[in-house]
């Protein structure tokens, strides 16, 4: 573990950032695999160059896209609750590193002793650790560069403090079953007995709505999901016609999750550098999965993790949850 220490003698929180140096994959050789698989898949990580990132934020504020608003609205209404089963003097640490208004609205309520934002892009980390310590100066933060599917050690700093973890957004639903299970156990392993760890997760619903918020009358999510193939082509120097794809997404009731592809209008050779991949018309590349659970059945994944449910809050529709979990 590396770490670099920033200390300005103003009264300020610390600021000090460790590497754990996670083994990378290169994209291009994540892109490749992928695509020798059949199905074709790609991984979701690809859709945040900036401009996905933008594009993401423009689907969170659509009138389809209910998850956003709707987990925004039960930490307004439930914090207060969230803050007193939380306590005080804990280090709060957060997976997949962010500047949204969850994680602001969560440290302007409960103030913990020390924030570790997590995340496996140490570019990403740092700029959004620094957009966090600007607003919250009174706050020590170790933002850590780290692979947070597996087990972790936490800095040093943090060491003896109680854990709580913090995983917003429905991401929970970016892994298949046995997926969330094993981060569940990484987690666990990270955060130690008797951690907390608050989640927010997607609710089994209606496919109608479901497949809506997927599939935005505006085209919002179809361009999204496109920009998948313009950021290799930009990284890459790849060929492919975004426009030769079509965006699709559906839920398949029986695995229980929305699953998202672009699908070849026509046959095509699509060149990545030196290689070339061959689509037939309609077939399609799998981007990505959203997995969706009833209350019982995410407690029942958590507790093959080791973890029981100290709180549920769900809103009125029944779209949207937020676990509060407890280690051991």
């Amino acid at each position: 573990m590396t770490s670099e220490r920033e200390i300005d003698g103003s009264g300020r929180g610390r600021f000090e950032r460790f590497d754990l140096k996670p083994k990378v994959a290169g994209m291009r050789d994540e892109v490749l695999e992928g695509l020798a698989r059949t199905p074709k898949a790609l991984p979701p990580k690809f859709f945040y160059d900036r401009r996905g990132s933008e594009l993401f934020e423009r689907i969170t504020h659509l009138p389809e896209y209910y998850l956003t608003r709707t987990e925004m609205a039960l930490f307004e209404r439930h914090l207060p609750a969230i803050a007193k089963a939380l306590g005080a003097g804990f280090c709060l640490v957060e997976y997949g590193s962010g500047s949204s208004r969850k994680i602001r609205k969560l440290l302007e309520r409960v103030r913990p002793a020390a924030y570790v934002p997590v995340d496996i892009s140490g570019a990403h980390l740092e700029a959004e650790a620094r957009a966090l310590y600007a607003d919250y100066p009174w706050l020590d933060m170790f933002p850590t560069c780290a692979d947070f599917t597996r087990p972790f050690d936490l800095p040093p700093p943090v060491a003896g403090l109680p854990r709580v973890g913090f995983f917003p957004g429905s991401s929970i639903g970016n892994f298949d079953p046995p997926g969330a299970v094993d981060f569940l156990v990484a987690a666990r392993a990270t955060l130690g007995d008797g951690a907390r760890f608050l989640i927010g997760v997607d609710r089994k619903k209606d496919p109608a709505l479901l497949e809506a918020a997927y599939n935005d009358a505006s085209g919002v999510t179809a361009e999204f999901n496109r920009n998948v193939l313009r950021h290799i082509n930009d990284r890459l120097g790849a060929d492919f016609d975004p426009d030769a794809f079509d965006h699709e997404a559906r839920y398949d009731a029986e695995l229980g999750c929305i699953q998202m592809f672009l699908v070849s209008r026509v046959d095509q050779v699509v060149r990545i550098g030196d290689r070339t991949v061959t689509f037939a018309a309609g077939e399609a590349i799998h981007t990505e999965s959203s997995f969706k659970y009833a209350p019982h059945e995410f407690e029942a994944l958590a507790q093959s993790a080791d973890f029981r449910t100290d709180a549920c809050w769900t809103d009125s529709e029944e779209r949207f949850a937020l676990f509060l979990l407890r280690a051991g």
